[in-house]
């Protein structure tokens, strides 16, 4: 009789444990968050470590408003892994002291005039190696121009009441205007 193999085990779990992008200063920050990781042992420092080896799509940005909501008047540093952009539709800023990855031109200008800190990660882990007063902040995922497409909240784009935006070139007579006619066709309204 034969050996049965067990092939799952094979498989590598948990995702990335290296960055892709071949950025120096990202994969400085990794070995700096690694070691912080594992000598202090602090969760915020592994969540941190964790979030650097993401891809672009999954570091959305996030805008100076967004972290005021959250910040509130706790005094504490906001952390995002990601880009901070500037909010155009709002005219003052508080004071506050934000840690990023990038931050825009506007946003670092109106954050600066408005008293606030900019820090980079390697000052956040001079200022505060076990995370402690630190909030972790994240952009929204589903923000982007492409999740419109998405049907898994919205439904199939021509289905009733799904929102789902079609790929097409145009909305006219010639384009996608066959669904909802017909059984054959997806489906009768």
């Amino acid at each position: 009789m034969g050996i049965d193999i067990r092939h799952n085990n094979y498989r590598k779990k948990g995702g990335r444990h290296a960055p892709v992008s071949e950025n120096l200063y990202l994969r400085l920050l990794v070995k700096l968050y690694r070691f912080l990781a594992r000598r202090t042992g602090a969760d915020a420092n592994k969540v941190i470590l964790k979030r650097l080896f993401t891809s672009r799509v999954n570091r959305p940005p996030i805008s100076l408003k967004t972290v005021a909501k959250h910040l509130g008047d706790s005094g504490k540093i906001a952390v995002i892994v990601g880009s901070v952009t500037d909010e155009v539709r709002t005219f003052d800023c508080p004071a506050m002291t934000v840690c990023a990855l990038r931050f825009t031109n506007t946003a670092r200008a109106k954050l600066l005039k408005a008293g606030g800190t900019c820090l980079t990660f390697d000052q956040l882990a001079l200022k505060a190696p076990l995370g402690e007063n630190c909030m972790l902040l994240r952009g929204c995922k589903s923000h982007r121009e492409s999740a419109k497409h998405f049907s898994a909240k919205y439904g199939a784009p021509g289905t009733p009441h799904g929102t789902a935006r079609p790929y097409v070139r145009a909305k006219g007579r010639k384009f996608e205007k066959a669904r909802g006619k017909r059984a054959s066709r997806g489906y009768r309204n």
